[in-house]
């Protein structure tokens, strides 16, 4: 039951990157929130290389695939991110809060490590910037105005892939800090999908002015 709960969380959360690079290109922008993005990529980046060194697990192939999508949604971040910005917000300061965010999430995963050791890390980490993911779509959406560069498929998918490992891991693993988080990420994740669904059967919403340039192309205000 586990090793098929792990399975099943991996592939929802492959539908979450596969189908955040589709919408961030279709609809120029970016699809993961910054934040949430940040720390997704350096905990896959830093367990990913865990799992090389230490051996291959379901759960490692897993890591890399996400890593190597990651890769690209930073991508579509960087192209795209400054638009989602105010036009006061140059193309220095960008780049600077990108990198910023960058090191700094990579600083807290290896705190993590350091204070819980792998496993631990693993596990606590990705359970907090998972919460922190749910609160940051909810505010995606009303930042937007809508549901532009979002989908059903992304919040659906975000919720079964993090239900899975909360049944894993909080109920299985008796771990009642796992599992208090995980019923708040359904929680939020189950309120981002009413959003959605809401949005799609309603008016379309107002059109966002955003600034005439990104990152990836090298122009500036």
């Amino acid at each position: 039951m586990i090793l098929f709960l792990t399975i099943v969380s991996g592939l929802a959360w492959t539908v979450v990157y596969v189908d955040a690079i589709r919408i961030g290109f279709r609809d120029k922008s970016y699809a993961i929130p910054a934040a949430a993005l940040g720390l997704n990529f350096a905990w896959e980046a830093i367990h990913a290389t865990r799992s090389v060194a230490t051996g291959i697990t379901a759960q490692g192939v897993f890591n890399i695939a996400w890593g190597l999508a990651d890769v690209v949604i930073v991508y579509t971040f960087l192209k795209f991110g400054r638009s989602e910005l105010p036009g006061w917000v140059t193309r220095r300061l960008f780049i600077g809060w990108a990198l910023l965010l960058g090191v700094a999430s990579f600083g807290v995963q290896l705190l993590f490590v350091v204070e819980f050791g792998w496993g631990d890390a693993a596990r606590y980490a990705a359970f907090l910037q998972n919460l922190l993911m749910s609160g940051l779509f909810l505010a995606m959406f009303v930042a937007r105005g809508g549901s532009r560069g979002q989908t059903l498929l992304i919040a659906a998918a975000k919720w079964i892939g993090t239900l899975a490992p909360t049944v894993v891991f909080g109920w299985y693993g008796n771990s009642p800090l796992i599992l208090g988080v995980g019923i708040l990420c359904s929680i939020f994740d189950l309120a981002y999908i009413g959003l959605l669904w809401r949005a799609r059967s309603g008016p379309p919403a107002r059109p966002v002015t955003v600034a005439p340039t990104d990152y990836a192309s090298g122009a500036s205000s």
